[in-house]
C-alpha cells in the first residue's frame, strides 16, 4: 500500500496544477444599449471623434465594466438612436446567457434636438411651450407602444437579465444662478417635457417588470443654475451636439445609480 501512494504522488503532482490553471468563467454579460446619453455625448472625450456613435470612455457603461472586469461587455448603443435603432442594438447585442442591460431611450423619439433648437433660436417663449408641448403629444402618442415592444423583445432575447431602464435629468433649476440665456419659462417647459418623458419610461418599465433609474433624483441639485457642481453641458453655441447632455461628473452620477441597483 505504501509503494501505491508513493507511485500516486507524481500523478496527482502533474494532474493538480493543470486543474488549477483552469481559466476562470466571466461572471456575466453586460449588454449597453441606447442613444446619445449612453455613449458618452457631453464628456468631450471619444474613441472616435469621426464617428457617428460617438462612443467614449467616461460613458457610465464603461465605467459600470471597468468596475467589473471579469464581466463579458457588449456597447450597442450609438448617438441619435430611436427606439426603432435600439430594437437592432437589442437583436445584435443580446443573447440568452446576457445578464445585465441598460437601456436609454426615447429623446430622439419626441425631437428632443428639434426642441431645444427651437426654444434656443426663437425669442418669444410662447413658440418654445408649442414646441415643448407638440414633442409632449408625440411621446404621450407613440412611445408607450413603442417601447412595450422593444421592452418584450429585449426579455424574449434575454430571459434571465436584469433590464435597467436609464431616465433623462431635468437641465434646470429654476430661479437659480443663471441671468442670462433662456428664460425661466422656457426652462420650465423643457424640464416638463423631461418629467412627461420619464414618467412615460417609468411605466413602461414597471409594467415590463424592469427597474428605472431616475437621473432627475441622481442629478438633484447639480441641473444647470443650481449654483452648484453642473453635471449636464450647458448650451455651447460652437458645440451644439455637446450641449445638454451628461458631463463627466453626469457620467458618474449614472453609474452611482446603477451600481447601487445592479452592485
Amino acid at each position: 500500500m505504501r509503494r501505491l501512494a508513493l507511485l500516486l504522488v507524481p500523478v496527482l503532482a502533474i494532474l493538480l496544477p493543470a486543474t488549477a490553471a483552469a481559466a476562470p468563467a466571466a461572471a456575466g454579460r453586460y449588454v449597453a444599449l441606447g442613444d446619445s446619453y449612453a455613449v458618452g455625448v457631453g464628456t468631450y472625450t471619444y474613441d472616435n471623434p469621426n464617428d457617428p456613435c460617438r462612443r467614449g470612455p467616461l460613458a457610465y457603461s464603461r465605467l459600470w465594466e471597468a468596475a467589473h472586469p471579469t464581466t463579458t461587455y457588449v456597447e450597442e448603443s450609438c448617438s441619435g438612436a430611436v427606439v426603432a435603432d435600439v430594437v437592432n442594438q437589442a437583436a445584435a447585442g443580446l443573447t440568452p446567457d446576457t445578464t445585465l442591460v441598460t437601456v436609454q431611450v426615447g429623446g430622439n423619439d419626441v425631437g428632443f434636438v428639434n426642441v431645444l433648437e427651437t426654444c434656443i433660436l426663437n425669442l418669444a417663449d410662447s413658440t418654445c411651450i408649442n414646441a415643448v408641448n407638440a414633442a409632449v403629444a408625440t411621446g404621450q402618442s407613440v412611445l408607450p407602444g413603442a417601447l412595450a415592444n422593444l421592452y418584450s423583445g429585449i426579455r424574449a432575447k434575454a430571459p434571465s437579465a436584469q433590464v435597467v431602464v436609464m431616465g433623462y435629468p431635468r437641465f434646470y433649476k429654476i430661479g437659480g444662478s443663471c441671468w442670462v440665456g433662456l428664460s425661466d419659462t422656457k426652462r420650465s417647459a423643457l424640464n416638463n417635457g423631461t418629467d412627461v418623458l420619464d414618467g412615460i419610461l417609468q411605466t413602461a418599465a414597471a409594467n415590463a417588470g424592469f427597474k428605472f433609474v431616475d437621473a432627475r433624483t441622481a442629478f438633484a441639485g447639480h441641473e444647470l443654475c443650481s449654483g452648484n457642481t453642473e453635471w449636464m453641458t450647458s448650451l455651447q453655441w460652437d458645440k451644439l451636439n455637446e450641449s445638454y447632455h451628461p458631463n463627466a461628473l453626469g457620467h458618474q452620477a449614472y453609474f452611482g445609480a446603477l451600481k447601487a441597483i445592479t452592485g
